[in-house]
């Protein structure tokens, strides 16, 4: 139920490196290709924050939503076209929106985009999990998660470059043609794994034994996931209003944004490393406290230390998810990967978009400060989660 060709011996150490690199290299830039530029068509065609809303929505709720079928599609059809098509369509969507007239147009565009995203996560993801083995899984998988964050930062600062010179039909046209580039490289560049060299690799067996006998360990670790995300988004909504209440301006809020993101980004790759050295476990344990505590911390501080605190806050904040989609590939078998990321990030995805919308009501009800100290609490709701994970995450290593 993975992507397969006719192959049906193991390769040899030198071209599994080689698979290494290439399936690296593809499931990152993937990565940093599929996002879309919403900040363009607000200044564009004048979006007011309830129909900017409604896009990004429609965007994230598309991605979110199909990446369970994606993952079905791929068993059928194979990782290799279905990740190189769906890079073609968030192409697509650049170029639909380079061509739009109105609202509508963009929302057509940014559902097509949004159907091409949705492959992305599970057979990216898949793709390390099955060239990479043991603990260097992990490690491939937080680079290509933090790859994901560059391609944040990196391609909406190159689309502002090409507006210096260029009307934004334009720009968005020439991305979406990039999009197409990469989707053909993506289609040659992919390595195709059989299922027989996918069993030979030497921690597969501890594997299939850990997801046959332990077979509560999968949902476990994604109600971690599902509580992780939805704390951390839910974090990310009140911070602005804890900043403007210590006296930030709309700009310092801006970089207070940025400071956690930019943590965010070194915490996926950090702590994946971190992972690979002391275990899934420890990490989460280290992550999810300095979570809390870093949260809790900031209500009674001034602005100014506020904002030293804020970087840490984002590599804690952040962290975890490496550690947690890292840990997929020891609890799930080889055949069922694709399908299990499929699951992991639609589950965490959309906990982190209800999310905002539930404790919202909560700080209406209690206010911010205490909401904030709930969302600390429930971060460490994941540690005794974690324990009773234990056994199966270090099956491998025994």
């Amino acid at each position: 139920m993975s992507a397969t060709t006719d192959d049906s011996t193991a390769p040899d150490p030198a071209s599994a490196k080689t698979a290494e690199r290439r399936a690296l290299g593809v499931a990152c830039g993937a990565h940093a290709l599929h996002y879309v530029m919403l900040s363009i068509w607000q200044g564009e065609f004048g979006l007011g924050f309830a129909a900017l809303g409604l896009m990004r929505t429609v965007f994230s709720g598309t991605l979110a939503g199909l990446q369970i079928p994606a993952g079905f599609v791929a068993e059928r059809f194979g990782a290799a076209t279905v990740l190189a098509l769906g890079t073609a369509l968030a192409g697509l969507g650049y170029i639909f929106a380079g061509l739009s007239s109105g609202v509508a147009g963009l929302v057509v565009a940014l559902f097509i985009g949004g159907l091409g995203a949705s492959t992305q996560h599970p057979l990216a993801s898949s793709l390390i999990a099955h060239a990479f083995a043991g603990t260097r899984s992990l490690k491939a998988l937080g680079t290509y998660n933090f790859a994901g964050d560059i391609g944040k930062m990196i391609f909406p600062a190159a689309a502002a470059l090409m507006l210096i010179v260029l009307p934004w039909r334009q720009a968005v046209m020439i991305l979406g043609a990039l999009g197409a580039v990469a989707a053909l490289a993506i289609f040659v560049a992919m390595p195709r794994f059989s299922d027989a060299q996918v069993s030979s690799r030497k921690d597969d067996h501890a594997q299939r034994t850990t997801g046959a006998v332990r077979p509560f360990a999968f949902p476990l670790l994604l109600s971690v996931g599902v509580i992780d995300s939805a704390t951390r988004m839910a974090f990310l909504t009140f911070l602005p209003f804890v900043l403007t209440a210590k006296g930030a301006s709309v700009q310092i809020v801006g970089l207070a944004l940025t400071l956690v993101f930019v943590g965010g980004a070194m915490g996926k790759l950090v702590c994946a490393f971190i992972g690979a050295r002391i275990g899934a476990v420890a990490t989460v344990w280290l992550t999810e406290t300095v979570t809390a505590l870093s949260i809790v911390s900031l209500l009674p501080l001034s602005l100014g230390p506020a904002l030293m605190l804020l970087p840490v806050v984002g590599i804690a904040l952040n962290g975890t998810s490496s550690v947690l989609y890292g840990s997929v590939p020891d609890l799930v078998e080889p055949a069922w990967r694709q399908r299990a990321f499929s699951i992991f990030y639609t589950g965490t995805i959309g906990a982190g978009a209800v999310s905002p919308a539930i404790y919202g009501l909560l700080g209406d009800a209690i206010g911010i400060p205490a909401a904030l100290t709930v969302i600390a609490a429930v971060v460490l709701v994941t540690l005794p989660i974690t324990l009773v994970l234990r056994p199966a995450l270090t099956a491998r290593a025994s």
